[in-house]
Parts: structure tokens; sequence; C-alpha cells
């Protein structure tokens, strides 16, 4: 399928929509309304893991989805300062092995949608307080509207170039974000749809994940292993699909702590609380971090 060229009004306007979905998706999921039955529980017989959830960091006025860079910096240096490090999946599926340990007050970063501040802001502040994070990439926003736009912070994709650049660090780990199914339409993300057979459903899902695989196998010549669920929309049916493609942790939008085991499977469904930038570094860390603290 060839897609037509995406101009600049159109992407801006395409960006303010699919945050304001994200909003509702996060919402929903905050009061509960999404329920998914994940291996990972809230199990005090593991060590403890915050996942903060990032999206865009540029020099706009900040949203429920957008910090600025400083509020970044106020972030990573609030970690650093109270002595938590940050582990990448790679860690984690180490750990569950019986083949590494982890630090202590480990923490992990990530970033959802691509988005090229990324690599222009993001990864700069990584190296500056020598800290990791995983990145989610959405397929189709790399293959269509990243080359059809140039390198704006405030609301281009990576391109498969930038992907690149950023491989060439040791500190970012790629995730999937679904190839085109970063949509809050009928099937939200990718949920099963009322009425789909689990066949057709398993059929439909390891298509689009698949298709990303291969775009990653051919642009870098690697396969991740880790998956964001579009919105965090999340559902079971979801569970044997994503194991057959080859991942070994899922992340949703679940406001909660996690426990790491020696049992890969408590890697599956793993919480994220969402960095708005509506709330200080102190507020922000206390609630995603009191877990831990404990």
């Amino acid at each position: 399928m060839r897609y037509k060229s995406v101009n600049l009004r159109k992407l801006i306007r395409y960006a303010a929509f699919d945050l304001a979905l994200i909003l509702a998706a996060v919402i929903l999921t905050h009061f509960g309304r999404q329920h998914f039955m994940a291996a990972n529980r809230m199990d005090t017989g593991g060590i403890c893991l915050p996942v903060l959830l990032y999206h865009s960091v540029t020099d706009l006025p900040e949203t429920d989805f957008c910090i600025t860079p400083e509020t970044l910096e106020e972030d990573l240096r609030y970690l650093q300062e109270n002595g938590y490090h940050t582990v990448s999946p790679e860690d984690l599926i180490g750990y569950t092995a019986g083949d590494a340990s982890l630090p202590p007050n480990p923490v992990m970063l990530t970033f959802d949608d691509g988005l090229y501040n990324n690599l222009s802001i993001v990864l700069p502040l990584l190296e500056q307080y020598d800290m990791c994070a995983t990145i989610s990439v959405v397929g189709a926003y790399a293959d269509v509207f990243a080359p059809d736009s140039p390198h704006q912070e405030a609301y281009s994709y990576l391109t498969w170039d930038d992907l690149r650049t950023l491989s060439e660090s040791d500190r970012i780990t790629f995730a999937s974000h679904t190839y085109d199914l970063h949509k809050n339409d009928i099937r939200q993300g990718c949920r099963i749809m009322e009425g789909e057979s689990e066949e057709n459903y398993h059929r439909f899902l390891l298509e689009d994940l698949m298709r990303l695989q291969t775009r990653f196998s051919e642009e870098m010549e690697l396969r991740p292993v880790v998956f964001a669920y579009p919105y965090g929309f999340v559902c079971d049916e979801s569970v044997p699909v994503l194991r057959e493609a080859g991942f070994q942790v899922t992340l949703t939008s679940l406001e909660r702590p996690n426990y790491i085991t020696r049992d890969p499977a408590c890697l599956y469904g793993l919480g994220r609380y969402n960095r708005s930038g509506d709330i200080s570094t102190e507020v922000y860390m206390t609630n995603a971090l009191s877990d831990a603290a404990k």
C-alpha cells in the first residue's frame, strides 16, 4: 500500500488529535475500565520496579503528554540524587533467567511513539546522567510520516536513519508499538473486537506485529523483544500472539508498581506511570516511586 505525502498542517492536526485520544485512553485505564489479566501482579515477593512513561520532550507548553527538556532533566537529576539506577529490558530478561542481577533501586525509563525529540533532546540527557531508556516505535510513523516531515522537535517522528543513529548508543532499547494499530477506533489499539473470533484476531494481530518485526530486520538487523500496547488498551487474547511473535516484555499504561522475580512471566503486563507536565518532579516521583521506597 502506498501512502500519500502528509504536509505540516496535517501532521500538527494529527498529533493534536492523537494526544487527545491518548488522554482518553489513560483516563479509562486510570479508573479501571480496562481490565487485563496479566501474569504480572502486585506481589511483594520480588524486586519492586517502577516504570516511568514519557512521550514528547520539547520546548512547548507542558501537557499531559509533553514536558520540557528542563523538566526531564529535573526528573533524571532526582533519580540520580536519590540513588535510583536505570535498567534495560535486557537487564530484566537476564535477571528472570537467573543470568544477571539488578542494581539497588532499579527504575526503567520508557518513551512512547518514536518522536524525533527522543533523539535530539532525550539521548543527550541520558548520556549526561549515565542512564538508559526504551523507545517504542510505531512502524507506519517511521515509514510514512517521518520521511515526509522535516526534523522538527515539536512533532516529527524518527526516521529509520534516526533509529540507526540511536542504535549506535548502548543506552537505547527499541520496542514495538505495532506497525499500524496506534489508533483509537472500533478496535481500540490492538484489542480484540466484540464478536471477533480468537482465530481471526490472532491472525490479524500477528500480521501487524510481524510486519514491524520485518521492517526492523530489514532496516536495522534486529527484532524487538519488547512490546508497548497502543493507548494502553490491553486484552488477554493478545498474550499468546505476543509470545508467538517473540516478545518477552510487554508494557501497559496501568499506573502500578511491578515486582520482578526469577519467573519470566512477571515481565508481561508491566505497569507504567505517565509523566504529565502538570505536576512537579517531586510530586510525580513520589507517586511513581513510593511503593519502591517501602
